[in-house]
């Protein structure tokens, strides 16, 4: 299926209120039902990737809104397009593709807007399921957002009024008469497909339509015809009689995360999910949107039979919001700072894939992953030095369990001993793990996150050896050095493809790390005594990974560039950009061990 043509799609006509509305559909007519609603100015074919893989489980329905697409406009435009008439619009669709079960409604932009007022009036009771939201606000609670915001004004919502306000400046234009209209006709409908390419990040694969500039002027009226009548006079019984999930995108250039504030008050079954993108997601994610509303769906469906609210069986960590059903991999697992991730990406209902070359400890970790929260975990057995086994793993999981949202490479070995005394074997040994198996790590996985097209975010495990030099720890030192400069020049090239790259600096860490670390030059019996006084030493520090982990999942919901987590991090990462004397001086110092 093409986004130009949906030509896989059944289409038929449905007739409402003196005008034809073009439906598409798609999967097998015997599965529950997914209706999807597009918004401004798109047409239905905007949701062409997200209804193809949906179709693989559930019947799909996509359908141009009145005066869009293949569907009629009403004569006259002014008035044609009020909420009402669009939930008109909406029942004789539900009617025609399933009349005797209820649907799951998804609606992005103003797709969703309107859906807000399927889902809140009494008139479509018992003929939808659930709703999915992105990109669009009930005007109803938009309306109540803004008067409690000038009734009761605080600096916080004040400037929060005022940001909306920023971001609404095309409401203001729609509203102009004629104008609009000559625009899309014009110039701006020749431009519009360049300008989603450049400011969204939207393929361009023959989408828009060529409706577009009809399309975008006859949507004009949806604004003119309800945003100002709403906003003066919101209904105060706008509550969702079915369970809602938001899909809020967190770089939406059109609406503040502010706007969905205490939305629970008006959808008391709701689930909230964020994700790292601009306003076009069916478009720019639509993979990510198809696994989010299948599973939502799925999850309704479920509830309806067994009778247990659906959100009992939603992740509850800190970061469910951002993380559910998102794809992890997370090298050096199966211990220390890489299980502590793992099993906090877990807790926030992530699926994980945890690789280590203890085969035994990356199952262990991923078993315990599922007990945690994580919806699926697995247990892969690798050395990350190896390329050609890393080109396997990430063929493996691509094909088994899709493309990696998030790579955590965390595999490291330690060494110490000065560079005198440190072979060329010990420093290849050290570099093949520290630096080739993150650079494996970037180079495969983020070449099929890239080639993907929907973002990402790759965290390498540095430290604060990486900027603070050390006699005892030179080979160390200059594989994380390398590793903290490949992250920034890979985040600079990466940050056209919407993919973050994260260094983090830990520290001094209660970790596995010394209990296995070389120490050059020393013999058995030396190497021992010099490992347990360093596993003590650590252990005295006692500062946990699980607060590493807790970095972990900041740096990426932030998209840091660099995380130093220690005190002791911070602080020579602080010397290292204002006193690199000190650190330098420092560094003469003989160490403890």
């Amino acid at each position: 299926m093409s986004p130009q043509g949906l030509t896989e799609a059944r289409e038929r006509r449905v007739r409402t209120g003196g005008i034809e509305l073009c439906v598409a559909e798609l999967g097998d007519e015997k599965r529950p039902t997914i209706v999807l609603v597009h918004g401004y100015p798109d047409s239905k074919e905007v949701w062409a990737d997200v209804a193809r893989q949906l179709a693989e489980q559930w019947h799909v329905v996509l359908y141009d809104v009145r005066g869009h697409g293949r569907s009629t406009a009403p004569r006259p435009l002014r008035g044609g397009f009020t909420l009402e008439k669009l939930t008109d619009d909406f029942l004789a669709v539900v009617d025609a593709v399933s009349p005797d079960r209820p649907v799951h409604l998804v609606g992005h932009d103003w797709g969703s807007v309107q859906s807000w007022e399927f889902v809140t009036v009494k008139r479509t009771e018992g003929r939808i399921a659930s709703f999915t939201s992105m990109s669009g606000p009930s005007l109803d609670h938009f309306g109540h957002w803004i008067k409690q915001r000038m009734t009761r004004p605080t600096p916080r919502r004040v400037g929060q009024l005022l940001g909306q306000g920023a971001k609404s400046w095309y409401v203001y234009l729609l509203h102009t008469p004629v104008l609009p209209e000559l625009a899309w006709r014009g110039p701006l409908g020749k431009r519009w497909p360049e300008l989603l390419r450049r400011l969204e990040k939207v393929p361009t694969d023959g989408y828009p339509t060529p409706s577009l500039p009809d399309d975008a002027s006859h949507g004009t009226w949806l604004y003119r015809d309800n945003v100002r009548a709403r906003l003066r006079r919101p209904r105060t019984d706008a509550y969702a009689h079915v369970p809602v999930q938001l899909i809020t995108p967190t770089g939406d250039v059109f609406l503040s995360e502010k706007l969905y504030d205490r939305l629970e008050l008006w959808a008391p079954q709701l689930l909230r999910r964020t994700l790292p993108a601009k306003h076009w997601v069916p478009r720019t994610r639509p993979d990510r949107l198809a696994s989010w509303i299948s599973e939502f769906v799925a999850a309704n469906e479920a509830s309806r039979e067994s009778g247990r609210p659906v959100r009992d069986t939603e992740p509850t960590g800190a970061y469910a919001e951002r993380f559910a059903g998102q794809l992890v991999l997370v090298t050096g697992a199966a211990g220390g700072i890489g299980r502590a991730t793992a099993f906090a990406f877990a807790e926030a209902g992530a699926r994980v894939v945890a690789v280590d070359r203890d085969a035994e400890g990356a199952a262990r970790t991923a078993e315990m992953a599922r007990l945690i929260g994580s919806p699926a975990a697995w247990g892969e057995a690798v050395d990350v030095s190896d390329e050609q086994a890393m080109e396997k793993l990430a063929d493996k999981v691509a094909a088994e369990y899709g493309i990696v949202d998030v790579l955590v490479n965390n595999a490291g070995i330690g060494l110490s001993g000065s560079f005198l005394e440190t072979t060329s074997e010990d420093w290849r040994n050290v570099l093949d793990v520290n630096l080739w198996g993150v650079i494996h790590g970037c180079r495969i996985f983020g070449r099929q996150m890239a080639e993907r097209g929907q973002g990402g975010h790759i965290v390498n495990t540095a430290s604060a050896a990486a900027y603070q030099p050390s006699r005892a720890l030179p080979a160390y030192s200059t594989s994380k050095a390398a590793v903290l400069m490949l992250s920034e020049c890979l985040r600079a090239e990466f940050a056209d493809r919407s993919i973050g790259v994260s260094a983090i600096c830990p520290g001094i860490v209660n970790t596995g790390i010394t209990a296995t670390a070389r120490f050059a030059g020393a013999d058995t019996a030396e190497e021992t005594r010099l490992r347990k006084r360093a596993v003590r030493l650590y252990g005295l520090r006692n500062y946990p990974p699980e607060r590493v982990a807790d970095a972990v999942l900041r740096a990426v919901v932030r998209n840091q560039a660099v995380v130093p987590v220690t005190p002791e991090a911070r602080g020579a990462r602080l010397l290292a950009r204002f006193s690199p004397g000190a650190l330098r001086g420092i560094a003469r110092l003989k160490p403890p061990l």
